[in-house]
């Protein structure tokens, strides 16, 4: 293990899949959300298709047993992508960034009902919490005062959605990791997020400015590099170790949103945003517990049998 490596891709990760909801943000105005879609996943395929070939996977890499576990991996990560990019043109990213902070607290929840995965009071309580820092982000938007017709309030309802899909498409990876590779999982979600993004053709596809094209273009490069950077974190060190660097994504954004959208956090904002990530860390650092622990029994198992 190289951990310091590992810290590093992840944060490069981190970086690329700011920058690509930046761009997707900025082209928000001009082009429907589906289209957005179309061009992150289409464009992020050469540099699968080139992380393939460096890996010495580009033939059989893609090669696949589950085909219809993919499909709904695509069919619920798209979903969520979709709703994410509509919140984007809605909402502030430091917003957007803070409500997407919730997908990683249902994912314990959905383990639970959907994997039968045991989960204590700790973890319980932890995600409580997390949900608590949600609605604090959430309120002014979902106050009484606040009608759904609204733009800001419209966009909390989109990115909350697209938090319950995304935890739900990591659901989808975690069943799917028991019988597919890492690189088939990569490449048929962006195969099938790019066909399923064709399908919003009819719902006003437009074509786009040469500006704000290179804009979606780049957001399909960095979110392929994105992809790479996060998978090839997990190599060099432990998930529980390069998971809490997630939350660098928080200081990125405050940055972006303020001098590139003239977006100023309000304090509601920064302290829901801050009461999320406590509630995720607490999590990470309970599940780093768990497997020490799961380790050590395995080590005394097989001491106990030799």
């Amino acid at each position: 293990m190289q951990p310091l490596r590992g810290i590093l891709l992840k944060v490069m990760s981190v970086c690329m899949f700011i920058a690509m909801s930046s761009l997707i943000k900025a082209a928000s105005d001009d082009v429907p959300p589906g289209e957005a879609v179309f061009f992150r996943s289409f464009f992020a395929l050469p540099i699968i298709f080139g992380w393939l070939a460096i890996r010495g996977e580009l033939r059989n890499g893609w090669k696949t047993i589950n085909p219809m576990g993919h499909f709904w991996r695509g069919l619920v990560g798209t979903a969520a992508m979709g709703l994410g990019f509509t919140g984007l043109g809605l909402l502030p990213l430091p917003e957007v960034t803070a409500i997407g902070y919730a997908a990683p607290l249902l994912v314990v929840i959905f383990a639970a009902m959907f994997l039968n995965e045991q989960v204590g009071v700790f973890r319980l309580s932890a995600v409580a919490l997390g949900m608590i820092g949600v609605l604090i982000v959430l309120s002014p938007r979902l106050s009484i005062g606040a009608t759904l017709g609204t733009a800001e309030t419209l966009g909390a309802v989109v990115v909350l959605m697209g938090a319950v899909m995304a935890a739900l498409a990591q659901v989808f990876v975690r069943k799917l990791v028991s019988t597919e590779g890492t690189a088939a999982i990569v490449f048929w979600f962006t195969i099938t997020s790019s066909f399923m993004a064709l399908l919003t053709i009819p719902w006003g596809w437009v074509i786009p400015a040469p500006s704000v094209a290179a804009m979606l273009i780049c957001s399909g490069l960095f979110g392929g590099m994105g992809q790479i950077f996060l998978t090839s974190s997990y190599r060099f060190a432990d998930a529980s170790l390069v998971a809490p660097f997630d939350y660098s994504s928080m200081l990125l954004a405050l940055g972006i949103g303020y001098f590139v959208f003239d977006e100023v956090p309000t304090a509601t904002m920064l302290l829901g945003a801050a009461v999320v990530i406590a509630a995720g860390v607490l999590i990470i650092w309970r599940e780093r517990q768990l497997g020490l622990k799961r380790a050590q029994q395995r080590k005394a198992t097989g001491n106990l049998g030799s």
